[in-house]
């Protein structure tokens, strides 16, 4: 599986200059490519509405947070979105590509893999947090 320049270098802007808030990947024609990209603006269920209720993505979210010492803080999550209504050789080709694309964002903290919103709530992201 091929993965697009693209998502590497959008990946480097969240990472670093923070020009966004989360990025959606997708597989097309055997390549990762960029999906969607959010504004710093954008709010946690802004980022959960913009995954497909049926398809399967990649996504990445720059999480901000406060820590009990009122410490800002921020983590970079790496989301398996694989709805339990998706085709089945699409979840399985997003499950074997997983791995080797991960490897090329350098910098993610926290991996989560989500079949349904609810096992990637706002409080389950806040709890991997911190």
């Amino acid at each position: 599986m091929a993965v697009d320049d693209e998502c590497k270098l959008k990946f480097l802007e969240l990472k670093a200059r923070r020009n966004y808030r989360y990025i959606i990947f997708k597989i097309h024609e055997q390549q990762v490519v960029v999906d969607k990209v959010g504004n710093p603006a954008s709010t946690y269920e802004e980022f959960t509405a913009s995954l497909p209720a049926n398809e399967c993505r990649y996504a990445v979210f720059d999480f901000d947070f406060t820590t009990d010492e009122n410490c800002q803080k921020s983590k970079i999550f790496f989301i398996a979105w694989s709805p339990d209504t998706s085709r089945v050789r699409s979840k399985m080709v997003y499950a074997s590509s997983k791995d080797r694309f991960k490897r090329e964002l350098d910098g993610i903290q926290v991996e989560l893999q989500a079949t349904d919103p609810s096992e990637m709530s706002f409080d389950i992201i806040k709890g991997r947090a911190i």
